[in-house]
């Protein structure tokens, strides 16, 4: 009878686990509050002025006191995540670009002239659920990673740009 039992407490212990540790690293949970002084976050659509130099987002964080020494590292807005930049003391960014103006498919009736062409990339679905004017703040705090959701993020006028967009400002 023992030997009958052991196998289902073993894997029903197995299953347990695997499903609490999966229902752990599919949901980041969402700090209250936030060690710094934010300023009012806004975010600016840009579009490039020549064929195939892209469009997309640009949301910027401005950071009025850091007392605590937070490594700002993430933006997530409108679906999408990104890494944020320090571009000028106190102002971060994060560029999210879309797949709007680029012209990297190449399309004939040539036998071989699409094989270089890539498949297009899907962003990954966030474990957030965010509204147009939401985004959420990835960062490490005492070497930990967290995360704290803005509300009210304003917008401000698109830029159109001759060319491509400048990576520094």
């Amino acid at each position: 009878m023992m030997k009958i039992v052991r196998p289902f407490l073993f894997f029903g212990a197995l299953l347990f686990v695997a499903v609490h540790m999966s229902q752990c690293a599919s949901s980041p949970k969402l700090q209250d509050s936030i060690a710094l002084d934010l300023g009012e976050p806004y975010y600016q659509s840009w579009i490039a002025g020549v064929k195939g130099g892209g469009s997309g987002f640009d949301v910027y964080i401005p950071i009025k006191n850091n007392p605590n020494h937070i490594i700002l590292d993430s933006v997530y807005f409108r679906d999408r995540g990104t890494k944020l930049e320090e571009i000028q003391p106190g102002l971060f960014r994060g560029r999210l670009d879309s797949s709007l103006n680029k012209s990297d498919i190449i399309m004939s009736n040539a036998p071989y002239a699409e094989y270089g062409n890539t498949l297009p990339k899907h962003p990954k679905p966030l474990p957030f659920e965010l509204k147009d004017n939401e985004c959420i703040l990835g960062y490490r705090e005492h070497h930990r990673k967290k995360y704290f959701k803005i509300s009210g993020v304003i917008k401000k006028e698109p830029l159109y740009y001759p060319g491509t967009p400048p990576k520094k400002p």
